[in-house]
């Protein structure tokens, strides 16, 4: 299936089914069920909540709980996550974002000469290899499909980064690699937006990325979520990326260093997840300005495909000083 959270017309946020071009609303249908209270309920439901669910869908194809897409507001599917962990595993961005990077503080300084000799990175560094990497961020700074992000007073250099992710359906710790695709509820597109020119500034102190990664609007997912079932294998997905209808990159999932059962083999080592978690891929190669030393402009419209998945689009909008 594949599952939205929108608001309808009384300003009420509901879950429901796409079927084509249509929601079945299965919070109206069902308001009686736990599960159909939020999409947290339902993954928190299990597979009972998910048969229910289909059930309904099926029960309801003719009904009044059908609603035209066009009618409604998708919000981010998971509006608030439990947890948000963000990997980096995919080698040509972790080979060229170094060399962003560079570049921006080349620039910084003023030293333009640098410009010339900045180079990515020739071999990804072995603890990229070892484990999947990751970071944390804010799990209350997502939106959804259509959203505008406006973009922090404090930076200038704007950027997106092209991404999918694992949302965990079942809480489990110490999960065997041969078992985490059971823990995996589904998949969406994630657009992890990032001011470069803070994250340049913060990583100097070797904690990671904050405010270059956590400011409202930062996180877009959508435009749904995906079950599992439907998603037979997430390491063999088309990716792409568009700004303003042109396309800037192209690439596949199949380059990722560890797949979402490492991601989840790893993480779980004597530490619990919990159902509504989210498990960001990282950036796919070129997938994002920085490599390109490429950035966004005000009202720039950023458009994310994932093979299965759908389509993702954002609007970047400067503050008025």
């Amino acid at each position: 299936m594949k599952l939205v959270t929108f608001v309808v017309g009384n300003g009420v946020t509901h879950i429901g089914a796409v079927v084509e071009d249509r929601i079945i609303d299965l919070s109206a249908a069902r308001p009686d069920a736990d599960w159909s209270s939020s999409m947290l309920a339902l993954i928190e439901s299990g597979n009972e909540g998910l048969d229910a669910a289909r059930e309904t869908v099926a029960s309801s194809a003719d009904s009044r709980h059908r609603l035209l897409l066009e009618d409604v507001k998708l919000l981010a599917p998971l509006p608030v996550p439990a947890q948000i962990r963000d990997f980096s595993v995919f080698p040509g961005h972790i080979r060229r974002a170094p060399s962003g990077m560079a570049r921006i503080a080349a620039r910084r300084r003023g030293d333009l000469a640098a410009l010339e000799t900045i180079r990515p990175l020739e071999a990804v560094p072995e603890i990229y290899r070892q484990q999947p990497i990751y970071y944390f961020t804010n799990r209350f700074s997502v939106v959804g499909p259509g959203a505008d992000i406006p973009w922090p007073r404090y930076s200038k250099i704007m950027d997106f980064e092209l991404e999918f992710a694992a949302v965990i359906g079942r809480k489990g710790r110490d999960i065997a690699k041969e078992d985490a695709a059971k823990h995996i509820f589904g998949y969406l597109i994630y657009n992890d937006f990032s001011a470069r020119d803070t994250q340049n500034v913060e990583m100097q102190g070797m904690l990671g990325p904050a405010k270059g990664k956590s400011f409202d609007h930062g996180n877009a997912m959508g435009p749904w979520l995906v079950t599992a079932d439907e998603v037979p294998d997430p390491q063999n997905l088309a990716m792409s990326v568009s700004v303003n209808g042109e396309v800037w990159a192209k690439g596949n999932s199949r380059d990722m260093l560890h797949g979402f059962a490492d991601m989840i083999a790893y993480v779980s080592k004597d530490e619990t997840l919990y159902s509504g978690e989210i498990f960001g891929s990282g950036t796919m190669g070129n997938g994002c300005g920085l490599e390109m030393d490429r950035y966004l402009a005000d009202g720039d419209i950023v458009t994310l495909k994932v093979e299965g998945l759908g389509e993702l689009s954002n609007r970047v909008v400067t503050p008025a000083l």
